[in-house]
Parts: structure tokens; sequence; C-alpha cells
């Protein structure tokens, strides 16, 4: 396996690949890899020739500066963790490498990044169609993976890669959980004992309210106290997702449930 931190280098890389054919597998991440991210690496290695994981904590995707700081960061766990995946390059670069100074060109999407993550988060779609834009003309892969946690996120990137015509299959897999219902995620590790045992009241009332005649109304009764920063049903491509996210102390954890179709 092999770390590059310029887009140069990772053009040089590929270049090879692509002029025989072989099919390279993108895997996106900002690192602080979980089982959640292992099942995209996964199926980029089955379904690939080559594969192609970025490791960028995007700062422009944050809204709040304490949070960005707070993002848990060990290339190393992460690089010894994508080697035993079978990933062929980890693409890690400088923020500067990605933003220059002067850098002032930005992807907005518009129906999809409505409500949901896009009103809690002003400008973080616009960091996140920004970003994989740009990774999507780095890299140029066959496919590119995602997961469902963040649905209106592949819902954007969907959108984006439609609008702009982009030759990338998206691949949007299944939420990874942990044993006791959580959704898997790099911030899981910052909650307490006590924060966690509350957490669990979010994938609880999601599926408590899959088959309720309003769902919405019944997940936010079953959050047992926690306000809940919204709680949504979200058409997304051709699946209606039911979403929520909350705070439990300091920490911000999203999650939804599969109503109905598929995302693609």
């Amino acid at each position: 396996m092999r770390i590059v931190r310029t887009i140069r280098e990772v053009r040089e890389t590929l270049a090879p690949r692509r002029a025989t054919g072989e099919s390279i597998g993108l895997v996106p991440t900002m690192g602080a890899l979980h089982a959640g991210h292992r099942s995209l690496l996964d199926a980029a290695r089955r379904e690939n020739d080559f594969v192609v994981m970025s490791l960028f904590v995007n700062p422009a995707q944050f809204d709040e500066q304490a949070d960005l700081a707070a993002y848990p960061r060990d290339e190393d766990a992460d690089a010894r963790a994508a080697e035993e995946a079978g990933v062929d390059v980890v693409f890690a670069p400088p923020p500067e490498e990605i933003y220059p100074p002067g850098f002032q060109t930005w992807v907005e999407v518009e129906e999809e990044a409505r409500g949901g993550e896009g009103a809690s988060r002003p400008g973080h779609f616009r960091g996140v169609a920004t970003i994989c834009l740009k990774l999507f003309t780095i890299v140029r892969p066959t496919r590119a993976y995602l997961g469902r946690k963040d649905a209106q996120q592949a819902a954007v990137i969907a959108r984006l890669v439609r609008d702009l015509d982009l030759e990338v299959e998206l691949r949007v897999l299944p939420i990874v959980r942990d044993r006791d219902g959580l959704a898997l995620s790099s911030r899981n590790a910052r909650l307490s004992p006590g924060e966690r045992r509350r957490a669990l009241a979010l994938p609880r009332a999601l599926q408590e309210a899959r088959g309720a005649a309003d769902p919405v109304a019944t997940a936010r009764a079953a959050l047992n106290g926690l306000d809940p920063e919204y709680v949504e049903l979200r058409r997304l491509g051709d699946a209606t997702v039911l979403a929520a996210a909350i705070r439990v102390g300091s920490i911000r954890l999203i999650d939804n449930v599969l109503l109905e179709g598929e995302l693609a």
C-alpha cells in the first residue's frame, strides 16, 4: 500500500491503471475508521481492480470549529486498517493541497441539501459537494462507496453526479450498527458510558416509528426526553427515510431508517 499526499502523485499512480482499463474504486473518508468504513472498503476491494481511499478531515464541511478541532485523528491506525482491507493507495493530502491560497470555487446542491443536515449545519453540504467533486475529478473512479447513515449526504452526491454528468457509479451501502443498535460513527468514541446509554434512544425511537401511522410523531415521543435537532421524513431519490439528529452532551449523532425504496 502506498500513501500519497499530492494530487500529482495520485494522477501519476492511477494513469497506468486507467490506461490498461482497470476499474478503480474510491472510498472517501475523514479517517477514524471503524467497521462501517471497513464494509465500504471490503465492497470496493471485491468490485474493483484497484482501490483508493481518501483520508482527509475536510474543514469546509464543519460549521463549528470546536467540532473540527475535536474530530479524532490517527493516521497510523487508519493506514493499518486500510492496508488490512486491501487498499492500494491512501490519498492523505494536507488542507492546502485541496484548498490552496486563493481558493474560491464552491459547489452548491439545492433541493437535496434543504432541511435536515442542511438546515442544522449551514454550509455543510457546500463543503461535501466541493470535496467530492474534487476527489472525483482527481481520482476519476469507476465506483465510489458511501454509507447510508449519511443518507442526505448520499442524495446530495447523487444529485451532483447526475447534474454534472460525472462518470462514476455510486454505491450506497447499509448502515453498520454496534451490538446495542447504535449506528457506528467516529464520534461514538467520545461518548461516556452514560451518554452512550442515553444515545441508544435514537435508534430505538426510529425503529419503533417504522410502522407507525405518523412516524415523525412516534419517533419524537420515543426519544425519552432527548431534544432532537430534527426528525424528518425525507424523499431521497427513490427512497423514503426517517432521519433524525440529536445531541447527547456535546456529541452530535445522526441516524435514519429506510421506510421504502432503495438508495442508489
